[in-house]
């Protein structure tokens, strides 16, 4: 049986089979797993190069400083490249990369071309974020969740893997071969995403922003730098202040010119929202506690049983010690999806939060025994698999699938920069408390536990922001006024519509009149157009003065007041002034919405309209001598606000399709939610409607609502993911591939066709339940039933033969 991965249609409805899930969703974490395992390789061998590259000590260890320095310029480069001209297409350059750097590294004797390597190697980093964002853009819904939180987590499964593996190699081969597995295992993961991976099709466009990278750039290198090299340098030397000061002017610079570019490197109005700024907060607490447990674990295990606290381990075993907690990651991805799924990933977050910290905490009382270590890094790997599972999520539930490799970039960067702090802080609190040992001072128990008690304190503080995040449901309005983004919906979100209270010739109803001095000025979203030859005003009522004098005698201005559908308003107010405010007519609807007010002589009036339920309205009117007949459309003031998310994953669903239609079926708006799933209609009037949504990948779903009187009516809609029908095509035994596949439904209409690829591999996706008809041509056809159910999987391969075959 084919597993076929579903794809988004295309524009005339084809839909393109695609390569097996499980197989992608491997093959990207695998790619992960190699980054993790490159970035691990060279610590075994990081006490000896001085000896091995003849150079001293403070200047081999740019072999680590120039990967990290790399890894945080590279990595949200590569996720604004791979938005804009495909995430794939980045990651095979990334692999690329790796294998580049490792090469150069393998071949090193000397210190320079160790450098060069390292940072090339760095620049493979962008691997985990672009294969998140790739399978936001390619998997089901129904898979997302597993399948990123396995992603995310491959960067701690191999970092904890590879330090026993890089120790065993040390200690059996030349350190060469270390590079030369990161090479060997890079080719391995290029050739595996070329065959088995997608390329996205969500794409930006655009052009790159040099110059914002630049700024990047050059503001993260004197952020890293100093942070990373301030223990040798001196924390209060020049050059270490020199250069956060730098910092904080070349930043301040870049987020100044970015905000005022249309194509930003990183949008950071984007980034500001809420959920996007409060889950990169809790990224760098949590990148600062997952790395304080990689610096202690092994010394503690390695120094010698003389210090009273040291078990005296060699690396290899510290190494092992550390491997178990790689594997409880793998086990905890699975989990920490279900969660999210059931109770948001925010909730995962939390709980993975207070699971590190606890393990910080056993640390503490258990330290004397090799189990204890084990159990503590188990514990701890536990907790950085449920966090590190619900970040990719947040992040992607709030930008939108254009700005998804960018965005989780920048994540991947936030925990970087915590990393690199948890390295200088911890150097620092050794280097203080220390303990004497046959004249050498080696880092103190205290000065362990210290840092223990700092990581777990950061795991804490990674809790207590991850409680800012904004839980489902919260209001449209209050979040986007945070971001300080009007009410209503975000680019993408245009929700206008035929029938809303208003129509082309009248416009938007004004939001009630104030008085201005000695004049009268229209509140809301403008004047209205005037009716049928009846000149308009600008914006807003002018204020000139009293208008033209009253002189007796009436001209006769009528129409009809009318609501949504042109539905007469009984009982409105209608009230003649001047331009100066004076009231000169006035009148009540009948109940056809009919009225009729006295103008005293030609001139320009303003003529107000109103009727509990609805918009004030403010039109300026031109009477030049004879009858005018005007029609008043007032807008509702009611309005419907809701959240759409995924019923599998509790994720936001963005760019989904909102439509609201009365009780007869006409539409009174369409739109899109934005990025976190949300969507606003204005001007409704009060009574019964008809929400439907759709979005790809899920079921179409409607449900009636019922408008209040005022204010805004609020409801959330979960979708599900549609149900799939996908097989492989065959032709005597062997894969065929471009045969035609044809989906008939029960009442014989055409579903979607498609053609298979290569493989013979064919899929339809978001199906309803019910039987269908596959038809599959190119021998003479074949065709079968099959039966789609719920949101299940039917796997239906189909043989062909020429006739007598």
């Amino acid at each position: 049986m084919s597993h076929a991965l579903p794809r988004p249609a295309e524009d005339d409805g084809v839909v393109t089979a695609a390569p097996r899930v499980n197989a992608v969703v491997a093959v990207l974490a695998f790619g992960g797993i190699v980054v993790a395992l490159m970035q691990t390789l060279v610590i075994p061998i990081v006490p000896e190069l001085p000896k091995l590259l003849d150079a001293p000590a403070s200047d081999t260890a740019w072999a680590v400083t120039a990967t990290l320095l790399a890894a945080a310029v590279a990595v949200p480069m590569m996720g604004r490249l791979g938005d804009m001209y495909g995430k794939r297409r980045m990651l095979l350059a990334s692999l690329v990369l790796l294998i580049a750097g490792s090469v150069t590294a393998a071949f090193s004797d000397s210190l320079t071309p160790m450098i060069v390597g390292r940072a090339l190697q760095g620049t493979a980093s962008g691997v985990i974020p672009l294969g998140i964002s790739i399978m936001r853009d390619e998997l089901p819904a129904e898979r997302l969740g597993s399948a990123t939180a396995l992603m995310s987590a491959s960067l701690g499964v191999g970092g904890a893997l590879g330090l026993p593996a890089a120790a065993l190699i040390a200690d059996n081969f030349d350190w060469h071969v270390l590079f030369w597995s990161s090479a060997g295992m890079g080719v391995v993961a290029l050739l595996l995403v070329l065959f088995v991976v997608p390329e996205s099709k969500v794409r930006t466009g655009g052009r790159f922003d040099f110059v914002g990278g630049i700024g990047m750039a050059a503001g993260l290198l004197c952020l890293l730098l100093p942070i990373s090299k301030g223990g040798d340098w001196g924390w209060d030397s020049g050059t270490t202040l020199g250069l956060f000061a730098a910092c904080v002017v070349v930043l301040l610079l870049w987020g100044w010119y970015e905000l005022r570019t249309d194509q930003p490197l990183v949008d950071l109005r984007t980034t500001a929202r809420r959920q996007v700024l409060v889950t990169n907060l809790a990224s760098i607490a949590l990148g600062f506690g997952m790395f304080a447990m990689s610096l202690v674990l092994p010394q503690l295990l390695q120094l010698p049983e003389a210090t009273g606290y040291g078990l005296g381990k060699s690396l290899l075993t510290a190494g092992l010690v550390m491997a178990p907690s790689g594997l409880v990651m793998m086990a905890v991805a699975p989990i920490s999806a279900a969660l999210s799924k059931a109770k948001g990933p925010k909730a995962s977050l939390m709980l993975g939060s207070l699971i590190v910290a606890a393990g910080y905490g056993l640390n503490i009382v258990l330290m004397s025994e090799v189990w204890q270590f084990v159990l503590v890094s188990c514990v701890i790997g536990a907790g950085i698999g449920f966090t590190y599972g619900a970040m990719p999520a947040l992040i992607m539930g709030a930008v939108p699938p254009s700005q998804s490799g960018a965005a989780n970039s920048l994540n991947t960067l936030m925990r970087s920069i915590g990393t690199s702090t948890a390295s200088a802080v911890a150097g620092v609190i050794l280097s203080q408390m220390t303990t004497d040992l046959g004249g050498v001072a080696l880092p103190s128990e205290d000065g362990f536990k210290t840092v223990l008690a700092v990581g777990g304190g950061a795991a804490l503080l990674a809790f207590v922001v991850a409680s800012f995040i904004p839980r489902h449901g919260m209001g449209v309005a209050a979040e986007r006024s945070e971001a300080g983004v009007g009410s209503g919906m975000e680019a993408g979100a245009d929700v206008s519509g035929g029938a809303r209270g208003r129509d082309e010739a009248s416009g938007a109803g004004g939001g009630g009149l104030s008085e201005t001095g000695a004049g009268v000025l229209a509140a809301g979203a403008g004047v209205p157009v005037a009716g049928e030859g009846v000149p308009v005003t600008g914006e807003g009522v002018p204020v000139t003065g009293e208008g033209v004098p009253v002189t007796g005698g009436g001209i006769p201005v009528s129409g009809r007041v009318l609501g949504a559908d042109r539905v007469p308003v009984a009982a409105a107010a209608v009230t003649l002034i001047s331009l100066g405010g004076k009231q000169l007519s006035r009148s009540v609807a009948r109940n056809d919405g009919s009225y009729g007010v006295d103008a005293p002589a030609a001139g320009s009036y303003v003529l107000i309209a109103s009727s509990e339920g609805y918009q004030p309205q403010a039109s300026t009117l031109v009477v030049d001598g004879g009858p005018v007949s005007y029609d008043v459309l007032l807008s509702g003031t009611s309005s419907l606000a809701g959240l759409v998310r995924s019923a599998d994953s509790g994720t936001p669903v963005a760019d989904a399709v909102v439509i609201v239609t009365d009780v007869r079926g006409d539409v009174l708006s369409t739109g899109r939610t934005d990025v976190l799933g949300e969507f606003t209609v204005t001007d409704l009037v009060p009574g019964a409607v008809t929400l439907a949504v759709n979005s790809p990948k899920h079921r179409p779903l409607a449900v009636p609502v019922e408008i209040g009187g005022s204010g805004t009516t609020r409801i959330e809609v979960e979708l599900r993911p549609g149900a799939h029908v996908r097989g492989t095509v065959r032709g005597a035994g062997a894969p065929l591939g471009d045969a035609r596949v044809t989906l008939v439904d029960a009442a014989g209409n055409v579903v979607a066709t498609t053609r298979t690829g290569h493989d013979g591999a064919y899929a339809f996706s978001d199906l309803d339940s019910g039987a269908y008809t596959v038809i599959a041509t190119g021998y003479p056809p074949q065709a079968a039933t099959v039966t789609v159910s719920d949101t299940a999987t039917d796997d239906h391969d189909i043989e062909l033969a020429h006739s007598g075959e």
